[in-house]
């Protein structure tokens, strides 16, 4: 018997109504806010404030939070439970078997778009389902570094030192000041774990939500998120010392290890928000996603752009607010997919992949480039047989970019210590710059093995850059170091374009060399003269002339 098509329509309907029971309400835009752009204090931290002010972010209409009239609207429609919202996405995330409700908030004229995101939550303690590795043991053994290092790093010392982020530590960088949230599956155990002891008893565990359950406590969760923490945080000197011990921690549990459902991406994107409006520095996270129990929401390769995943927008606009995000590049590289998965496709996210200690690439870690192209991984670290504390409290091992991606954000923390004027963007460009396959990235390890010390030198250039173009004023001419090592800077402008030459030359007037450079018109510039080892030390002169300005500034070496 053929059924009439609005009846066929009706119980399609109550089939996929049955099937979920959770989902997102867009709007359309936020004209009913109480809130005002010219009184952030309302809505945002005083540091978030200032992290804009010091990056030069403006605070926009993507701040202000989702109108609380909206929300009501919503909750007095029929049986329904406001979860979390997303200002930046502009949308609310719901659970409800109310059909006459679903209905009615359709027709609200502020909503722009609904759509179902998962089934009912189920509540559980810990999981397999994240593709992740496990600790395998209780290691006997200290394996220690032979690096100098002020710390006593223990089993950890491979992992840091095939960084050199002993470089950053010694220098008295290891985290202090820098803000990290961390977004996982739950921190199990973390509150009585010894490792964690100094995290506690500093408090430098700043905020905590569990944004699956709507509440404050992680402690009881998956272990995954706490395996992640202590490869940034633990410290336990002589036996483990993570990559930023003295940092402050935020720590969100987004995902719900029981089930695969695009509703985590939301739960994201509200913990992202959550840490921008705290003021966090670094969001790192060791999820990822393209496959889900309902295929209907699968992502596909072509997803995997930077633009079109719920989670991977939200990443974006944590950097556009002047955050670093790290995430895991993803296991899935032996498997069918092969790919990087969301948020780990972002433009400018740090996306992290795995290798071993003899610096082999993991076979799990997932490919790139992403679907337009990028280079992804951006970067790789210890991600097959990582060094980590176990649920037990114990040191253990485990495998997975899960694993690399903490490791490389807790460096990166350090980093930013060090440089804490610049930009976001600066620094993910230096470490991506510091990497080993820069001149050559390929779609397994991106651009390769960081190195903090190069790193450092090359914000370090950037630093004295725009402090010598704070101060040129009128000069210009500038050079650094003088005296002058094995190579300096000059740091040059000029009124017109062209080519400028510059002659170095010994007090007797014989010339050494010669270089010259393009030079861009109104422009300040910054050329480097290198080689200079075989130069004995004493007094020199650099004879510059762009056609028009000429002149001559004394060197000493």
């Amino acid at each position: 018997m053929r059924l009439p098509i609005i009846l066929l329509f009706m119980l399609v309907n109550s089939i996929a109504f049955a099937q979920h029971s959770r989902y997102i309400i867009e709007f359309r835009n936020k004209e009913a806010t109480t809130y005002s752009l010219n009184n952030p204090s309302t809505f945002l931290s005083t540091s978030c404030i200032e992290r804009r002010n010091r990056f030069n972010i403006a605070i926009d209409s993507t701040d202000l939070p989702v109108p609380n009239s909206f929300i009501d609207s919503i909750r007095i429609a029929g049986n329904v439970e406001i979860i979390n919202t997303s200002k930046w996405l502009n949308q609310v995330l719901i659970k409800t078997n109310d059909a006459e409700a679903l209905e009615k908030i359709r027709n609200f004229p502020f909503v722009k778009n609904q759509f179902a995101i998962a089934q009912k939550a189920i509540k559980i303690k810990e999981s397999g389902r994240l593709n992740i590795g496990r600790p395998i043991k209780k290691e006997k053994s200290i394996e220690t570094s032979q690096n100098v290092s002020s710390l006593d790093y223990g089993y950890t010392g491979p992992q840091i030192t095939i960084h050199e982020g002993e470089y950053l530590h010694n220098k008295g960088f290891q985290g202090s000041g820098i803000k990290i949230a961390v977004l996982d599956a739950g921190f199990y155990k973390y509150q009585n774990i010894h490792a964690f002891d100094s995290l506690r008893l500093n408090n430098r565990i700043q905020d905590t939500w569990d944004f699956v359950q709507q509440n404050s406590s992680v402690n009881e969760d998956d272990a995954h998120g706490m395996w992640c923490l202590s490869i940034l945080a633990a410290n336990i000197p002589g036996t483990f010392v993570g990559s930023a011990p003295e940092a402050s921690y935020y720590l969100y549990r987004t995902e719900e290890v029981a089930t695969e459902f695009p509703v985590e991406e939301q739960n994201w994107a509200a913990a992202a928000e959550q840490a921008d409006s705290l003021g966090v520095d670094i969001i790192t996270s060791s999820l990822g996603y393209n496959q889900f129990d309902d295929t209907v929401f699968n992502h596909t390769y072509s997803d995997m752009n930077g633009r079109n995943t719920m989670i991977t927008r939200a990443a974006s606009f944590a950097i556009n607010k002047g955050i670093i995000v790290t995430n895991s590049a993803g296991n899935d590289g032996a498997k069918k997919w092969k790919y990087i998965v969301a948020p780990a496709d972002g433009i400018d996210v740090l996306t992290v992949g795995a290798i071993n200690i003899l610096q082999k690439v993991a076979a799990f870690s997932s490919y790139g480039p992403s679907y337009d192209g990028r280079v992804k991984p951006d970067v790789t670290s210890i991600g097959w047989n990582t060094y980590l504390i176990s649920s037990t409290g114990e040191v253990g091992r485990g495998s997975g970019t899960s694993f690399s991606n903490p490791n490389i954000a807790g460096l990166t923390a350090c980093l930013w210590q060090a440089f804490p004027r610049l930009s976001n963007k600066e620094i993910i460009n230096a470490i991506r710059q510091s990497s080993d396959h820069f001149m050559n990235p390929d779609d397994r390890v991106g651009y390769g093995i960081p190195n903090m010390h190069k790193a450092y030198t090359i914000l370090e250039a950037i630093q004295q850059s725009k402090e010598l173009k704070k101060n040129l004023k009128n000069d210009r001419l500038k050079i650094f170091p003088n005296p002058i090592s094995n190579q300096f800077n000059i740091f040059y402008k000029s009124d017109l374009a062209g080519k400028v030459n510059f002659q170095l030359l010994d007090l007797s007037g014989r010339l050494i060399r010669t270089n010259s450079f393009e030079l861009v018109k109104d422009t300040y510039q910054l050329f480097l003269i290198d080689n200079l080892s075989s130069l004995s030390p004493g007094e020199y002169i650099l004879r510059y002339n762009d056609g028009v300005n000429s002149g001559n500034i004394k060197l000493l070496k």
